[in-house]
């Protein structure tokens, strides 16, 4: 279509709203194209005109709205969330409708990401209770370290899991694995310290005053990266052919390997299973390199120790704190 630049928004808003102008889907069309770069009086008429229209143009209004809500959208977003419960409808709503209202309906806003903003929104309210099962650890951390809420917590046992679940689950879909300063090339050893949510953690702990938890993890930090650069996989895997890519998934491989070996037995679980077999996931391509017949992985911590005393020392060290875990409050 041959867009008509000169033509008055006012005209397009008009022979989009007159179903019978046989214009509506090219002013449809121009309106969206130019939507962000006109005056708010003619943006206001547009998200109003879009949302009283079908699924489609509903959705997108929706979508704006997001950056663009003004409270005299609310009645009518009101009326459209009461009729459909459309879960793009509930984003504006978490957002913006009154604390009494949303607190009122809480359980009808129960798309999973929902529960986060809610919190941000009612956790100012001392009475009001988060349910942590609802909330990602870093969730949880962000509500506190944003709505200045305090709750008492164990920091290191919510680190620790964070890493537990990326060294036996992988990391989490759609997110990069590495926080964005993290160095992946050959050369650098990739500790669990710049796992996208583990740095994530760390920084919202920081923000919280849980300094004596961050130390203690950025110690057991380093001896994990000593025993990766120790190890016969990063020597392998530093004289390798491996490309960018597939060097990098070693890489991080050989990160969650040590650091679910280095974690005390009180982060593990029972049905966690044999090491190999979570490693060993789709998710990740395992180069012969890597496990060479004159040199195989081991299979359990023991020749892991064995194979590497830094390991057994880096264990030890943090079995002997176990029963005398450090006081946060």
């Amino acid at each position: 279509m041959k867009r008509k630049r000169n033509t008055p928004v006012a005209t397009l808003i008009r022979n989009y709203v007159n179903k019978k102008s046989g214009k509506v889907a090219d002013s449809r069309s121009e309106i969206q194209f130019r939507f962000d770069y006109l005056d708010w009086k003619d943006q206001k008429k547009i998200l109003l005109a879009f949302l009283e229209s079908g699924k489609t143009d509903r959705f997108w209004a929706y979508t704006k709205l997001l950056d663009y809500w003004d409270k005299a959208f609310e009645p009518k977003v009101r009326e459209l969330w009461e009729e459909y419960h459309e879960e793009r409808c509930s984003w504006i709503a978490v957002r913006n409708f009154p604390l009494d209202y949303l607190s009122a309906n809480i359980d009808r806003f129960d798309w999973e990401r929902n529960y986060y903003f809610i919190c941000l929104r009612l956790a100012v309210d001392k009475s009001f209770v988060i349910d942590r099962e609802r909330l990602s650890p870093t969730d949880y951390l962000s509500v506190l370290s944003h709505t200045g809420r305090k709750e008492a917590f164990d920091a290191s046992e919510l680190l620790f899991g964070i890493v537990h679940s990326i060294c036996v689950d992988g990391f989490p879909l759609y997110e990069m694995p590495l926080e964005r300063y993290a160095k992946c090339s050959r050369g650098h050893v990739v500790t669990p310290l710049q796992f996208q949510n583990v740095s994530l953690a760390v920084y919202y702990l920081k923000e919280l005053g849980e300094n004596a938890a961050v130390s203690a993890f950025e110690e057991w930090n380093e001896g994990v990266k000593k025993a990766i650069a120790d190890s016969q996989e990063y020597r392998h895997l530093q004289e390798s052919d491996l490309k960018d890519y597939s060097y990098r998934n070693e890489a991080l491989r050989v990160a969650r390997r040590y650091a679910y070996l280095a974690l005390d037995d009180r982060y593990k679980l029972a049905t966690d299973g044999d090491i190999e077999t979570f490693l060993k996931s789709g998710d990740w391509f395992l180069p012969e390199v890597i496990a060479q017949p004159d040199a195989p992985a081991p299979a359990n911590i023991d020749e892991m120790v064995e194979m590497n005393p830094v390991i057994g020392k880096l264990v030890g060290d943090f079995e002997l704190k176990a029963e005398e875990p450090p006081s946060f409050f």
